[in-house]
């Protein structure tokens, strides 16, 4: 658990720091007019365990890891000492010039060991500094390593609706999200998004397998309709995380990796939100037995102490670059950055010392699941689901249906997020859900804390919502 560090209390000036956030600082995904309207950001100023507290001293049980990356939970005085270590020696070189530094090789190998724990064929790892990045390296590579086998062709990505790869203008175009589309004129050409595999909003009632099976299907009719000649690859989170914790029916991945493979196109498993542990494995595809092509990475690589990520790649893949493809004209600045890599090596090593992939897999996933269960008894919830630890809860205008507050689709979300805030926990409303993804050092006693602030806020929640 977190060793005892002493870190300096700070008197901060709330005011004058909400005042400098609207006068120069653009938040990230943020809607302006609205953060003038309240005065500002909520200023957060320290963390410890599971716990942020912001500048006016109110605490937070943080359900949602920072932004599902604080795998290892806040206050890591051993990642702070790595960092400091390895500034004082190196604190940066790139991987431009023929030339690598201790860490990302180290690193590289490491990951390379939890990759090919089931599956081999994950051979090598390409540095970035964000999971976008990671899904922009794979759109180029992959397009990269169709043309040197001789199939330039192939160049379509398949994606799904409501998915979330990025915010770049490729991982954008990867997602299937129509409000993000909107703004900059997206997908750009060559990606196609078939149905996500929701069953609680789209197969409501269904059987599972079939549900699955249909899903699926309609991967393979996309394929069928733009021609299989023309398709790359099919991309996928394994659990869709800012879509909603979506959580597919167990047969839905295998049908999915026998249609890549029927048509020769590359699987791959976004892993940005379900590597690291929150699955309770190292990957979330592990869960399911597949084996994808590549792999993106990222937040609970360093447990979001520092900004790296990185692209897990196939021999295949690999061995058609080096006896085919000259340079790969593909890179960042800070591409193997070597602090970065030190603090996400450490990162690691604390999860392998700790247990944290074991512990989420057998206790804390399990318990978690457990008792959010007990929310489906209240009259707003038609759904709790969850799988390690990450988790969702579905508002609903009826319970036992997934009928939501006609007129208001959309507005239930938030305004139960807003209440749990209120009553010490954050967590995320989206659409007509709450989720929520803990640092996987969260006890089983904060685990009942989250779940009674919930049953408390949607209790609060419901006057509101049934005079909406």
């Amino acid at each position: 658990m977190t060793l005892p560090v002493q870190k300096p209390i700070r008197n901060y000036d709330v005011g004058e720091l909400r005042r400098l956030d609207l006068a120069h600082h653009l938040p990230a995904q943020s809607d302006y007019k609205l953060q003038r309207e309240l005065g500002g950001s909520r200023i957060i100023t320290r963390a410890e365990g599971c716990t942020i507290t912001d500048a006016e001293g109110k605490s937070l049980l943080d359900g949602m890891a920072g932004l599902w990356c604080v795998n290892v939970g806040y206050g890591r005085d051993e990642l702070a000492r790595v960092a400091y270590e390895q500034m004082l020696e190196l604190p940066y070189y790139n991987t431009f010039f023929k030339t690598a530094t201790p860490p990302p090789v180290r690193l590289a190998a490491k990951i390379a060991e939890k990759m090919q724990a089931s599956n081999p064929a994950l051979t090598h790892v390409f540095f970035n500094s964000s999971g976008s990045e990671a899904n922009d390296t794979i759109f180029r590579l992959v397009r990269h390593y169709w043309a040197l086998k001789g199939q330039p062709k192939r160049k379509i990505f398949i994606s799904r609706k409501n998915a979330y790869h990025g915010s770049t203008v490729a991982g954008a175009s990867l997602g299937g999200m129509t409000f993000m589309h909107e703004q900059g004129d997206l997908p750009i050409p060559g990606v196609e998004h078939v149905l996500q595999p929701y069953q609680f909003g789209e197969g409501f009632g269904e059987d599972p397998d079939a549900f699955a099976t249909r899903v699926a299907n309609s991967i393979e009719e996309r394929i069928l309709g733009v021609g299989a000649e023309n398709v790359a690859a099919f991309i996928g989170e394994p659990v869709q995380g800012a879509g909603g914790v979506i959580i597919p029916p167990d047969s839905y991945w295998p049908k999915v990796e026998a249609i890549c493979r029927k048509y020769g196109i590359l699987l791959i498993c976004d892993e940005v939100i379900c590597g690291f542990g929150r699955l309770g494995h190292w990957f979330g595809h592990q869960h399911w037995g597949i084996k994808p092509d590549l792999i993106a990475m990222a937040k609970g690589l360093s447990s979001g102490y520092l900004p790296i990520s990185a692209v897990g790649v196939s021999s295949e893949i690999v061995n058609t670059l080096v006896e085919h493809g000259g340079d790969f004209v593909h890179g960042y600045t800070y591409s193997g950055h070597p602090t970065c890599c030190a603090v996400a090596l450490a990162n690691i090593e604390i999860m392998e010392n700790e247990d944290l992939i074991e512990r989420t897999r057998t206790v804390t996933g399990p318990y978690l699941a457990k008792v959010l269960k007990r929310l489906e008894n209240h009259p707003l919830v038609g759904e709790a689901r969850s799988i390690g630890l990450i988790g969702a809860v579905e508002i609903v205008s009826e319970p036992g249906t997934n009928k939501r507050f006609t007129g208001k689709e959309g507005t239930a979300g938030p305004i139960v997020r807003d209440l749990c805030i209120k009553n010490g926990l954050m967590v995320r409303g989206i659409r007509d859900s709450l989720v929520m993804c803990p640092p996987l050092i969260i006890t089983e006693a904060e685990i009942d804390r989250l779940v009674d602030i919930l049953h408390q806020s949607l209790n609060e929640a419901e006057p509101v919502l049934r005079a909406l």
